[in-house]
């Protein structure tokens, strides 16, 4: 069996490195997307399995490694199963227009567009939302990016207005038939207002944050869009992106984030 293991050994390729290199960077980016969730045991379990049956293979105990390689080619489908919500975020992530730009950059040679809507609107979102978090008016307001939110913004009323920080207020004025739910903007305007979205599961939520806060999460761990909170009780504006969460910021702070993620100026890749 030495003799075996000495003589695998010598006949290890550059490629196989490679490729156990690699391997092991995309273990490592999949431990770091589940780490903090049930699903981090799981993940563990399947790797130390598949590891057993590699060895198993290598020392050629074909009764074991037929039963292992049965479990692991029908658990293949049962991972997809399981690890579903994870999957998503995690080809949600590489989908992203951040993520996008950010390999763009580091590498050249890589010739294509984001696609995403440059130049929003931004000075009457950060004034309607410093003046609502002055008079604590609640508010959701979302910003879509390359996902266009078509199932989200139909569930609401329809408006298709220039975004206004007027307009904004009045959606959102407590006596407002509008005012509950949450505004999408979509290409620089303002498509929808009483929009219903899906609510974040999420147990380490906060308590005293609310269904606003839970459905401004819920967005933004299934799409690329951004959300922006005003709080009814404290008038705190927060603001959601990727399922993280930056609370109680200024308006200064949210005009430079809308900032950097809208109107960045770029040259165009030929």
């Amino acid at each position: 069996m030495t003799e075996l293991l000495i003589t695998a050994f010598i006949q290890i390729k550059l490629t196989d490195l490679i490729d156990i290199f690699l391997v092991a960077v995309l273990m490592y980016v999949l431990y770091n997307l589940l780490k903090g969730t049930a699903a981090t045991n799981i993940f563990l379990g399947i790797i130390s399995i598949f590891i057993l049956w590699r060895i198993v293979l290598l020392l050629e105990m074909e009764m074991l490694s037929q039963i292992l390689g049965a479990f692991i080619s029908v658990g293949f489908i049962a991972l997809i199963i399981v690890f579903q919500p994870e999957i998503r975020q995690f080809l949600l992530l590489i989908g992203t227009p951040r993520f996008l730009d950010k390999m763009r950059k580091r590498f050249g040679f890589l010739k294509f567009s984001t696609g995403i809507i440059k130049n929003l609107d931004v000075d009457p979102i950060v004034s309607a939302c410093r003046k609502m978090s002055l008079t604590k008016t609640g508010a959701l307001i979302v910003i879509a990016r390359l996902n266009e939110l078509r199932q989200y913004t139909e569930s609401g009323q329809a408006v298709d207005a220039r975004i206004s920080e007027d307009l904004i207020m009045n959606l959102f004025f407590k006596n407002s038939p509008l005012h509950d739910g949450a505004v999408i903007i979509l290409n620089n305007r303002i498509k929808s207002a009483r929009s219903i979205l899906p609510v974040s599961g999420n147990q380490n939520l906060a308590g005293e944050l609310g269904l606003r806060h839970r459905a401004a999460l819920g967005i933004t761990e299934k799409t690329d869009a951004i959300a922006i909170i005003v709080s009814e009780e404290t008038g705190h504006i927060s603001c959601f992106q990727s399922g993280e969460i930056n609370l109680n910021i200024t308006p200064s702070q949210l005009k430079k984030f809308l900032d950097a993620e809208f109107n960045i100026e770029e040259k165009p890749v030929k």
